[in-house]
């Protein structure tokens, strides 16, 4: 849809996946679902992690962290998306644009260093066991949990408002089911050179920066698993770092795909089908990650559901007065 007169957008349309109206409850039902488990995986990982003292340690922090954004992520963009399964009129105001925007870039690029933070925690832990209570206090767990969260949002609103502050009078439909840059870029008559380079350069430096963290502590980690003499001790080192490896080459496999081009109409296209994998996918396996490959979250899982069990079991029904 054309902006008439030159006027600037006011709201804007989320294409979403298709047009086709005979697949709009089909993909309601499906990512209503996704959606559920989502929110039941992390939520039920944060409050686990938080009553069970067995997991009060700077590994189960980071994941609740990482759990905690995965949360916050997977509810940003759905619950507009879903409304606009069912809806005729698939808006969204400006002001609604610019913050599931903002939000979006801001808990990416937290996500990035959280997933390096948690890289970080076992290169301590394995390479230098006996100085990790000390390396890894209180202090410094919040310290390395509290910096992405105020870089990613900073960087997140710097980003924003260079998105917003370029007029949209080409149109204001999104071919998108959130609002993101690259399509919104496309829709800017304004010069969207700046833009498009701060955004290269934020994207660059953010995926490779955190990455080299992440690469440089495996290095030293499986360094120090090849000089282990015992094979139990190898297995046992490895399967703390099998989860975060996996979760690692799905958020960073679908980020570079996304983000280290310039958008043009065919990447725009393509970043749709890029986007539900770090946007669902990433926080839907996250927590069946951590958990099943996971024995101490799996202990504490029973522990927590025997409790409650034994609880419920072992309180007597209120007495009915006469």
């Amino acid at each position: 849809m054309p902006i008439l007169n030159g006027s600037a957008a006011t709201e804007f349309i989320l294409l979403g996946f298709t047009d086709r109206p005979e697949l709009q409850p089909v993909l309601f039902v499906l990512f209503l679902a996704i959606y559920l488990v989502t929110l039941s995986g992390n939520l039920g990982m944060v409050v686990l992690i938080q009553l069970d003292s067995r997991l009060h340690t700077p590994m189960y922090f980071f994941l609740r962290n990482l759990a905690f954004v995965d949360l916050c992520y997977t509810c940003n963009a759905t619950p507009q998306m879903l409304r606009n399964f069912l809806s005729e009129r698939k808006t969204i105001s400006f002001g609604g644009c610019f913050t599931q925007c903002f939000i979006f870039i801001a808990l990416l690029l937290t996500e990035f260093y959280i997933l390096a933070a948690m890289a970080y925690d076992r290169y301590v832990a394995i390479c230098d066991p006996l100085r990790y209570s000390v390396k890894m206090s209180r202090r410094v767990c919040v310290c390395l949990a509290t910096c992405p969260y105020v870089y990613g949002f900073s960087d997140g609103l710097f980003q924003t408002i260079l998105t917003f502050h370029m007029t949209f009078c080409r149109s204001n439909v999104i071919n998108h089911f959130y609002c993101a840059d690259p399509p919104l870029i496309k829709l800017s008559c304004s010069d969207t050179h700046i833009k498009e380079h701060a955004m290269l350069i934020s994207a660059g430096f953010n995926l490779s920066s955190s990455l080299t963290i992440i690469l440089v502590s495996y290095v030293f980690i499986i360094t120090a698993l090849l000089r282990m003499k015992s094979a139990e001790g190898r297995r046992k080192a490895f399967s703390t770092c099998g989860s975060h490896i996996v979760a690692v080459t799905l958020f960073y496999g679908t980020l570079f795909c996304m983000y280290v081009r310039p958008p043009t109409d065919k990447t725009v296209e393509e970043s749709k089908i890029i986007a539900v994998f770090y946007t669902f996918v990433s926080p839907l396996l996250n927590p069946l990650i951590y958990s099943l490959r996971n024995k101490d979250v799996k202990q504490a899982l029973k522990t927590v559901l025997r409790r409650n069990i034994i609880r419920t079991v072992s309180t007597p029904p209120l007495a009915h007065k006469p």
